[in-house]
């Protein structure tokens, strides 16, 4: 009588098939989470791509409660994942370049600045750009660089090396000042922390517009949520750097504090594109150092093509290097 009584397959596990297809919209619908207070759409949009992992406990679920509507229903969820992020899945690089650039949010907190030089000297990347350089390491990493890479500018807390001749370097306003007070500092002091610049690097193939740029930090807090206000305002003014650059051919390099999915960074990413989604193997995260969970390290470009790209081996910073080579 007790398996005569037993629900029918189709009928078990309800819960289990309405989380399925809440995922599956949870993600098909990212783009529609309000992002008013509290920034809920950028959090969800930072690590959307580790819902997945809400996949397989689903199915071991459906497996153990042997619910056909659960497992039907999970098929929502892996199509939309795939949709999303299976081009990332596969090994798009190609094996030459013309340029090899990088990038690296090298750490205020930093401990091993000479080392972390050296590493990325040894890296073999022609154009390097370094984000959160303090005034105590800048004399270290200048002279630890200084022979891979005869051109450097240092702006602030913010440099580029080159092994190619730099020229109109220029530090780019990303209004890190908002309100009155800003008005009031010089251009000095705002130098002092300034965190974007812009140059000219000459190539065999033309100038290549170079921005090195760290956004504002991000903060979760209980009263706050998803607190972006700086980041976001960053990343407004940067865009619209880029949309009145006259270079056609342009790499941004640095800490955006946010993935190429956060419709925060669209002014951006609507001009640029990623060279990791383009010629990248897998995500590659990129932060934090000991085990990265999100890529807001980029490298993003216009007018060359991506030719590969990669995440760096851990330094003593926070963030992983990252690295692209590109073509013409």
């Amino acid at each position: 009588m007790r398996i005569g009584s037993r629900p029918d397959p189709w009928k078990r596990g309800p819960v289990l098939a309405a989380l399925a297809l809440l995922l599956g919209l949870l993600m098909l619908l990212h783009a529609k989470i309000p992002n008013g207070s509290g920034g809920l759409g950028s959090l969800v949009e930072t690590f959307l791509p580790w819902f997945g992992l809400c996949i397989p406990v689903l199915l071991a679920g459906a497996l153990w409660r042997r619910s056909a509507s659960a497992v039907v229903a999970l098929l929502l969820p892996v199509v939309v994942w795939l949709n999303l992020f299976g081009g990332l899945l596969g090994d798009k690089s190609q094996p030459d370049s013309d340029l090899t650039v990088a990038s690296h949010n090298v750490g205020a907190d930093n401990l091993q600045p000479a080392s972390t030089a050296r590493e990325l000297a040894a890296s073999g990347a022609d154009v390097l750009a370094l984000e959160e350089i303090t005034a105590q390491a800048k004399p270290l990493y200048e002279k630890e660089l200084a022979k891979a890479y005869p051109y450097h500018a240092v702006l602030g807390t913010v440099g580029l090396w080159s092994k190619l001749p730099l020229s109109d370097t220029r530090p780019v306003d990303i209004e890190q000042d908002a309100g009155p007070l800003g008005d009031t500092k010089s251009a000095e002091v705002k130098l002092a922390y300034n965190r974007a610049l812009r140059a000219t690097v000459t190539t065999d193939h033309g100038p290549l517009a170079v921005y090195v740029a760290h956004l504002g930090s991000v903060r979760v807090t209980p009263r706050t949520g998803f607190w972006t206000d700086s980041r976001d305002r960053n990343a407004q003014a940067l865009g619209q750097a880029i949309a009145a650059e006259r270079n056609e051919r342009v790499v941004l390099l640095g800490d955006l504090n946010g993935t190429v999915g956060d419709r925060a960074l669209d002014g951006i990413t609507s001009q640029l594109h990623s060279v990791q989604d383009a010629a990248g193997d897998g995500f590659g995260f990129s932060w934090p150092a000991s085990f990265p969970v999100a890529r807001i390290d980029q490298i993003l470009v216009r007018g060359v093509e991506p030719a590969s790209s990669w995440v760096l081996p851990a330094t003593g910073s926070d963030h992983r290097p990252v690295a692209a080579g590109i073509s013409w």
